[in-house]
């Protein structure tokens, strides 16, 4: 996996290649398939394994704070280190290779939506949030802008524009007096 990463780095996921991160790791071709069936699902693992604890939720008991981390450390890791470029691919390929699409939501977005969701949970629980607000679409708010940014106009990913989607999110959870 970290072979995958350093050669995507430095190849692009374009000219990637199972035969190329095989050869480089010393390993033969049919070692790498018999557990990843695509270059996408072993790129995706080779992601996961180096970010998957990163994009854990903190609960501080300060909701706001505790999305500005996770988001800004997300946003970080996706938008803006080195293996952006291959983050950007994998969703790219998911919209060509189901088992992509199947493994990228699986093993990342679901997982990620429900920390968020359960986060969220917690302090509206707490009377952080309002208790009829819409938790997956809270959810759907928080992500579509930095996708938005991220996979299709290229706009920098700033904490400054994180903060402006917090802001304008909780202006609609907040509890109503």
């Amino acid at each position: 996996m970290r072979t995958t990463l350093e050669l995507g780095q430095e190849l692009g996921y374009a000219k990637l290649s199972i035969e190329a991160i095989a050869a480089r790791a010393g390993v033969g071709k049919h070692t790498v398939y018999r557990r990843w069936p695509s270059k996408g699902a072993l790129l995706l693992d080779s992601l996961l394994s180096r970010s998957a604890s990163a994009l854990d939720y903190p609960d501080s008991g300060d909701l706001r704070a505790d999305l500005r981390r996770q988001i800004h450390e997300a946003v970080g890791l996706l938008a803006g280190g080195p293996l952006s470029p291959l983050f950007k691919s994998l969703v790219g390929e998911a919209q060509h290779d189901p088992g992509v699409a199947e493994a990228l939501n699986e093993r990342f977005i679901a997982p990620q939506a429900a920390k968020t969701v359960a986060r969220l949970e917690a302090a509206r629980d707490q009377g952080q949030l309002s208790p009829d607000f819409d938790l997956d679409l809270a959810m759907a708010i928080l992500s579509g802008p930095l996708y938005f940014r991220l996979l299709i106009t290229g706009e920098p990913l700033t904490p400054e524009y994180v903060d402006r989607v917090l802001d304008a999110l909780f202006a609609g959870m907040a509890p109503r007096p």
